[in-house]
């Protein structure tokens, strides 16, 4: 028997990663194995759990991954009007979870991490993109003070968040035979809660 390759630890973390973004191209998580992982490496399972201590560790370290990438793909929002950027950011959630359902199905369906390093990596991936919408909104009404824009920016997102999981599974219905599109409602949500916040006052 041909005996495994052998890696430098972060050598084979790419080659990890890269080996997860191909499978959950187009393929489920269920499907997703530390065993089928080693096997297109040609190392021996130990050798992942050597490397990552769990399995469920390595899948956290994939939604890093997925955060990361997600995070990168709506930096050219940031010189955007407070208004557009808010489009942009909606749209391109919705873009990520449609192109990449598979990844964006693991962050949602693996819990966090709970400490050290990687739980630090995956709370400033996800903080980094609320802080996007917390200061949007804050450049739009200088008045909001820092709880009511980190409150709002949760509150809207979740709305987002939900429009896209309704998409996703495909539960927005349809409208004079037609499918009702995604980018039509988020557009109609952020509308219609801009122009409410613009009416309303908020104190601590």
């Amino acid at each position: 028997m041909a005996r495994p390759r052998q890696h430098a630890p972060e050598t084979l973390h790419a080659q990890v990663m890269a080996a997860c973004d191909e499978w959950l191209d187009t393929q489920p998580v269920q499907t997703l194995s530390l065993r089928s992982i080693a096997r297109s490496l040609g190392c021996a399972p130990s050798t992942l759990l050597k490397l990552y201590g769990s399995f469920n560790n390595l899948l956290q370290y994939v939604n890093v991954e997925t955060l990361t990438s997600l995070n990168a793909d709506i930096q050219h929002a940031d010189t955007l009007s407070p208004e557009e950027r808010l489009r942009v950011l909606a749209h391109a959630y919705w873009q990520f979870a449609y192109q990449h359902p598979h990844r964006w199905q693991l962050l949602f369906e693996y819990p966090l991490a709970q400490e050290g390093e990687l739980d630090e990596r995956q709370n400033l991936a996800i903080e980094s993109s609320f802080v996007r919408v917390e200061q949007a909104l804050k450049e739009l009404h200088p008045s909001f003070s820092a709880d009511d824009a980190y409150r709002l920016a949760r509150t809207l997102w979740g709305s987002v968040h939900g429009l896209v999981q309704l998409g996703m599974t495909e539960r927005l219905g349809f409208y004079q035979g037609n499918p009702i599109k995604v980018e039509d409602l988020l557009d109609q949500l952020l509308a219609m809660t801009l122009a409410a916040l613009g009416n309303r006052k908020f104190t601590q």
